[in-house]
């Protein structure tokens, strides 16, 4: 299904697929962007995108959240939906996939709280005036090839953690060739207090948490807090703590 205004020129072209309820994002190729089982719009489909909302572990009441890649605006609208204090924001480079989500992924309309802009996420986190604004920053920067990120220099990566509050998170998707695991791990390492890597839950999508200042994990309240995000979310968060426990005893 395409449609000329998802195919403006000098971007990718969005496009869909439907399998079995399932509606998937497509940037001209086979590599899945995204997905919304149209059952259920405002849920999370995709394991590893639910894993991006870890972050909840630690911050219950974020007062602005930013995204950085639009995808099939799962996060984006998860976000809105459910966290009505919060302002949501997101910079995506590609007008098609702004109009597709907002023709067949059901993102809403910019209004107070939301702000969706078609801009490059480097110019986004390195806008001083971004900085220290953010408590929540959810990325997940893939091209049409899917080979790797398209950001993630340490100078990208330092810039996201100018974004954020003393106390601010972020959550990262890293996919693609193995080589861009360890290489972006360092370089997050030197731009934030910790960074956990969680095992790999879907197609070789591993995701990241990254902490302006490292918290003190305190795995009884962590598994107390888990429970409450599947009551309150319907989101796996035991699953989120089970990883972080095992990574912490890796590192020993």
């Amino acid at each position: 299904m395409q449609n000329r205004r998802f195919d403006q020129p000098g971007h990718p072209p969005a496009t869909i697929t439907e399998y079995q309820g399932v509606r998937s994002l497509h940037l001209g190729t086979s590599w899945v962007q995204g997905a919304m089982r149209l059952s259920r719009p405002d849920a999370i489909e995709l394991e590893y995108v639910q894993m991006m909302m870890m972050w909840l572990l630690f911050n219950d009441d974020p007062r602005h959240i930013v995204q950085l890649g639009l995808g099939s605006a799962a996060l984006t609208k998860f976000c809105y939906h459910r966290f009505p204090r919060a302002r949501v924001s997101v910079a995506e480079l590609n007008p098609n996939v702004i109009a597709i989500c907002g023709s067949l992924f059901g993102l809403p309309a910019n209004d107070a709280r939301l702000n969706v802009r078609e801009m490059n996420a480097l110019d986004f986190v390195n806008d001083a005036a971004n900085h220290g604004k953010v408590d929540v920053l959810q990325v997940d920067l893939y091209d049409e090839e899917a080979r790797g990120p398209v950001l993630d220099s340490p100078e990208f990566y330092q810039a996201c953690a100018d974004c954020l509050g003393e106390d601010g998170i972020m959550t990262a998707n890293v996919f693609g060739d193995f080589s861009n695991y360890d290489k972006n791990l360092q370089h997050m390492e030197l731009a934030f207090d910790a960074v956990v890597w969680l095992p790999e839950v879907h197609d070789a999508n591993i995701v990241v948490i990254a902490f302006k200042r490292a918290p003190v994990l305190d795995f009884s309240v962590l598994y107390e807090r888990a429970a409450a995000i599947r009551k309150a979310y319907n989101l796996p968060a035991k699953a989120w703590v089970n990883g972080l426990k095992s990574w912490m005893q890796d590192q020993r």
